[in-house]
């Protein structure tokens, strides 16, 4: 076995040879990071704000001096300061497209060498490790956060395939009842349909997979609003669409569902009736 096996890489080991052949071994202790250098994590949901923390523990006003956040690996630049001039008042450029706009910095905390950043809206895109960079300090100082932004359960309809958004439609009223339909199309991953009451009452549908095309026929005899809701957890969508029937009476419900698997090699549909 190697002696070099037995020690860590990031470790620095000296070999001196003594007489009667005696091995004398010298650490030197260094920093060792993991691969991601992240020393603080930052959770926020999509569309909040999120601070990422870079302070000097010695207090020391930074207001005179450069700091620099860059993500992923420094292939993004966040936010520069160098003595007054950055990004937000227009003294530089060079700032990644990515967040234009959407991060300041803490003017007056300067002089306490807080250099810490906030991003505004954020986004599932902006998660990440970034890097807090003073270079001019002696030693130059780098602090490393990871930013996590969570999904937020929303109408995501145009941003991404699949994200469908349903209809609902009366088919058919009389003075005593009203069919409506409720449709989705097109819907991939697979998606939950629900028909509400008013009051949130669901009326569930059947457990589907694949990319579907839906519809639920229900009639009802109690004037209310109703509502399909679509939703997609996979992708963090959900759509809903709602009408209005003004009848009168007890509710009766009565629930027709038609589901169809489209692919190209086969044609399935299964329908099922139920009456709540």
């Amino acid at each position: 076995m190697m002696i070099s096996d037995c020690f860590p890489r990031c470790c620095l080991v000296k070999m001196k040879l003594l007489p009667l052949v005696m091995f004398t071994f010298l650490f030197v202790p260094t920093l060792c990071e993991d691969s991601s250098g992240a020393g603080v994590r930052v959770v926020v949901e999509e569309d909040s704000d999120a601070v990422l923390p870079c302070s000097l523990s010695t207090k020391e006003s930074i207001v005179g001096m450069v700091f620099d956040w860059r993500k992923d690996e420094g292939q993004k630049e966040v936010f520069f300061y160098d003595s007054g001039s950055h990004y937000n008042n227009g003294r530089r450029t060079g700032q990644d497209e990515q967040f234009r706009g959407r991060v300041s910095h803490y003017e007056d905390q300067l002089m306490n060498g807080n250099a810490s950043i906030k991003i505004h809206n954020t986004k599932v895109a902006d998660s990440g490790i970034y890097s807090c960079i003073l270079p001019k300090l002696n030693p130059r100082q780098t602090f490393y956060i990871e930013l996590v932004v969570e999904r937020l359960l929303r109408d995501r309809s145009g941003e991404i395939p699949g994200a469908s958004k349903p209809s609902i439609t009366i088919l058919d009223a009389t003075k005593d009842w009203s069919l409506l339909q409720c449709e989705v199309q097109g819907a991939s991953p697979e998606p939950k349909v629900q028909l509400q009451d008013g009051s949130g009452n669901i009326l569930p549908a059947e457990e589907r997979r694949g990319c579907y095309y839906v519809t639920l026929n229900i009639t009802v005899t109690k004037t209310d609003h109703y509502l399909c809701v679509l939703t997609q957890e996979e992708i963090s969508h959900q759509s809903r669409v709602e009408t209005f029937v003004f009848i009168s009476g007890q509710i009766s419900v009565s629930i027709f569902y038609s589901q169809h698997h489209f692919n190209s090699s086969c044609f399935i549909s299964l329908k099922y009736l139920r009456q709540l």
